[in-house]
């Protein structure tokens, strides 16, 4: 997966876009009553970013192993910022999926839930900005 890859989620059926979107919308709080499970708005591409994050976890491996053999330091830094680019891509991915779930269904639900989704995901916006 190149830094341009990101790791959409396709609305799953039974969610705000998907196959039925004319059927009410499911909120996280209507899962977690219904099944008693709470799902994330990733949980559909799961397993894509597991093995995004494998990739990465043996990319820092990789910099671990060039720092130990003294490797040139332009090949580290450059090695760095294709990690950070890495992990900006799937933290951009995970955010489109909160606002297209999490925020989306709070926001939907109105009252304090919505309000508070959307401040915890500009909170969140903040520090990934910052950082």
């Amino acid at each position: 997966m190149t830094t341009t890859d990101h790791i959409p989620s396709p609305a799953p059926q039974g969610t705000p876009g998907g196959p039925d979107a004319s059927a009410a919308p499911i909120t996280s709080d209507a899962c977690c009553a219904a099944t008693g499970e709470h799902h994330h708005g990733y949980i559909s591409d799961k397993s894509r970013y597991l093995a995004r994050l494998k990739r990465i976890e043996g990319q820092a491996r990789g910099l671990h192993r060039m720092v130990d053999e003294e490797k040139y330091c332009i090949d580290i830094l450059t090695q760095i910022s294709a990690l950070k680019s890495a992990l900006d891509s799937v933290a951009m991915g995970l955010l489109d999926d909160h606002l297209q779930h999490c925020v989306l269904d709070a926001a939907r639900s109105g009252g304090d839930a919505g309000e508070e989704k959307l401040k915890e995901a500009s909170a969140a916006i903040a520090r990934l900005v910052r950082s």
